[in-house]
């Protein structure tokens, strides 16, 4: 989103319906540093949010979160599995009115309440009910909320099962000039979301972009052109010949949640060769750049 997003070095830490603890970002950040937004002009009005499995950065511009981070282990995500869901949204009462969110935003608005960190990621009942703040919400379509969006969360879990740890960043990524928003508070809603991983084992990353559309299509792209399109580098601490290439990624698994004339991952990963595609995302890229 052009000359949108955050102000300078605010932190609040968590203190939410199910927690009442001060907890601390940096061990979500590969190498204690959080993403870096690399344009000046869109670090106005935000302020990084720390919860006990993931940090945001919000924006009073989105009403939401930027990028959020976190640190994937394979020992949390064995208690994670044990840990039954839970699925109560609320507005994060840590934000004021202006950065937030509410849940009539989202009423009858024909999108998903989309998780930005999956609350399958976290470990435990208190840690999971975080995910449900509106801050770490983003409007996704049913198609891609339920579909290859599940898909791609359940593979970096099963890379962060393969290797033992992972640090993941996702967030979400605007067209300015053609922006939908939706409820009251004229929440935008994302072109496209994405997710990027660092892997400390192999010393690889990648990242996954889905266009939130009703006909989804996602691609593995480096880190390196991740931060051209988004201007956000999720691991800055991480040197630069480390996020000009693609390691292996793991591909997107199947959703049993997935709409029924919705297309299976590896279709979606063909059709965004098509022309339509191709154009769209360039179009993106330089309305971004701006």
């Amino acid at each position: 989103m052009r000359s949108l997003l955050l102000a300078a070095g605010v932190v609040v830490c968590v203190s939410t319906p199910a927690v009442a603890q001060t907890v601390s970002c940096a061990g979500q950040f590969f190498g204690g540093q959080p993403p870096a937004v690399v344009d000046e002009t869109l670090r106005i009005g935000t302020v990084m949010l720390c919860n006990h499995g993931y940090a945001v950065l919000a924006s009073e511009h989105t009403k939401g979160a930027l990028w959020a981070a976190e640190y994937l282990s394979e020992e949390n995500l064995e208690v994670a599995e044990r840990t039954p869901r839970s699925s109560r949204f609320y507005p994060d009462a840590r934000l004021p009115d202006t950065m937030r969110a509410e849940l009539y935003d989202f009423r009858s608005s024909g999108y998903d309440r989309g998780h930005l960190v999956p609350s399958g990621d976290e470990a435990g009942l208190s840690w999971q009910a975080e995910t449900y703040a509106l801050s770490n919400i983003v409007p996704q379509t049913a198609e891609l909320n339920r579909g290859a969006w599940v898909g791609v969360e359940s593979a970096v879990r099963g890379l962060a099962d393969r290797d033992g740890e992972l640090y993941v960043v996702t967030g979400p990524g605007y067209d300015p000039d053609r922006t939908d928003t939706v409820g009251p508070h004229r929440i935008p809603v994302p072109a496209l979301t994405w997710k990027a991983i660092y892997d400390p084992v192999t010393e690889g990353s990648g990242a996954y972009v889905c266009l939130n559309t009703s006909s989804p299509q996602c691609r593995v792209i480096t880190v390196a052109l991740l931060t051209q399109l988004v201007r956000i580098d999720p691991f800055p601490a991480v040197p630069a010949g480390g996020k000009d290439h693609v390691m292996q990624m793991p591909p997107i698994e199947a959703s049993p949640y997935a709409l029924e004339h919705e297309a299976g991952g590896e279709k979606m990963l063909r059709e965004w060769a098509a022309p339509k595609v191709r154009r769209a995302l360039a179009e993106l890229v330089r309305s971004l750049g701006r």
